[in-house]
């Protein structure tokens, strides 16, 4: 019993009343355009000239509903007073068969308005009923009369019976005018099938990019951890020995740090959806301060350059910078020592990078075994692979692992 009249107790069911009420109310001013007609047809029988009158004030609704800015009223109202999680609607070019999405306002404040007129005249009846009928406590005998229907109160206990029926009823309505408008919201003022292809189009696009600043992230503060912690080593044994080898060492360190501090601003920016800063770019043409930087931490880097690297630009450069950039941490994390060889090499139809290092004689995963998910060589097969390259990755010979990855490349004129 308490469960079935839960919902009359909730506030939610008459706010979504009010809502019916309001597109009740919204209708009226269309309503002395719909006696326009009239002028013609005053002959006809009464009842075809309210059946007109109907049809046009339907029609005039329809009209209303046919404007986006109807849409954007009605879905913020109805989030608001309904309490349906509905989102806001997207501007998408309307595909030839859109003429289903574009008429669903419309019968949706069709809708609307039946319903708020009919809530509102029901639950209207009632509660003036539930208030008139114990007449006794007014000190007279009344009655209520509504279009050729009427009720009069005698008195007793049993009108009291009555009038709470009444105001129950009254309150049922409201409850069920109220769910029938939350049942159709998401329906009708919902994303239509195009919006939703754009909705998800625009998550995609949202999820890539995020899955990009991630991956840029990684290699970026991975890099800069695994070179300072190297380079604060060296600096550290150096020191009394050596202390222009270790300013050295500290003055990388400091560079390291501020590169990956721009870097961290850049992606929380974006992450928090503040206004974008310049991007810092990093591409081929800062590969030589990347193996000065290597080389300060005590590595013996061995660079091979070769074709026209200054022709390597945009989106591919810097892909090769962080592809380089990644080998390399790796080659410092868990090489056994030993030089680094990097090679780049620009063809006409590819370019081509490699880092071979010392390793431990099993070390490493098997060559080719790259997980779908997670971060280092994982994370570098997924960017090879959004730009349609080839990489590879595994032992090269007794105690040497080699990373090469190739790249299509699209030489600008």
């Amino acid at each position: 019993m308490i469960k079935g009249i839960r919902p009359l107790l909730r506030g939610s069911t008459y706010s979504g009343m009010l809502f019916a009420y309001c597109g009740a109310v919204a209708s009226l001013p269309l309503l002395p355009f719909a006696l326009l007609p009239l002028a013609a047809w005053r002959s006809a029988p009464e009842g075809v000239q309210t059946a007109l009158v109907l049809l046009f004030w339907a029609a005039l609704i329809g009209v209303v509903g046919l404007a986006r800015i109807t849409r954007r009223a009605l879905i913020a109202s109805a989030r608001r007073l309904l309490s349906v999680p509905l989102p806001d609607p997207v501007a998408v070019r309307r595909p030839a068969n859109s003429g289903a999405d574009r008429w669903r306002t419309p019968l949706w404040l069709l809708l609307h308005v039946v319903l708020g007129w009919t809530g509102a005249l029901v639950s209207g009846v009632l509660f003036l009923s539930g208030l008139v009928l114990p007449g006794g406590w007014l000190g007279a005998d009344v009655g209520l009369s509504l279009f050729g229907w009427s009720v009069r109160a005698e008195g007793g206990w049993q009108s009291w019976v009555v009038a709470l029926g009444c105001l129950l009823l009254a309150a049922t309505v409201c409850a069920v005018v109220t769910n029938v408008l939350r049942w159709l919201a998401p329906r009708l003022l919902g994303p239509s099938s195009a919006e939703r292809l754009a909705l998800a189009a625009e998550r995609e696009l949202q999820l890539a990019e995020r899955n990009r600043l991630a991956h840029e992230l990684h290699d970026s503060i991975g890099h800069t951890l695994t070179a300072t912690t190297i380079q604060a080593a060296v600096a550290g044994e150096v020191l009394s020995a050596d202390p222009m080898a270790a300013r050295a060492a500290l003055r990388s360190i400091e560079e390291s740090a501020r590169a990956a501090l721009e870097d961290l601003d850049y992606v929380l920016g974006v992450l928090r959806e503040e206004k974008a800063q310049t991007a810092p770019t990093r591409t081929l043409a800062d590969l030589p301060e990347l193996l000065d930087r290597l080389r300060h931490a005590g590595a013996v880097v061995e660079p091979e350059l070769s074709g026209e690297l200054a022709r390597v630009q945009g989106t591919l450069s810097r892909a090769a910078y962080r592809i380089l950039q990644e080998g390399l941490t790796n080659a410092l994390r868990h090489g056994a020592g030993g030089p680094i060889g990097v090679r780049v090499a620009a063809a006409e139809d590819g370019l081509e990078l490699s880092v071979v290092n010392r390793t431990e004689a099993g070390a490493g995963p098997r060559p080719g075994a790259f997980p779908t998910s997670g971060h280092g060589l994982p994370g570098l097969a997924e960017r090879v692979r959004l730009l349609q390259g080839e990489i590879d990755a595994g032992p090269d010979g007794p105690q040497l692992w080699r990373l090469a990855v190739r790249l299509p490349v699209r030489w600008s004129a």
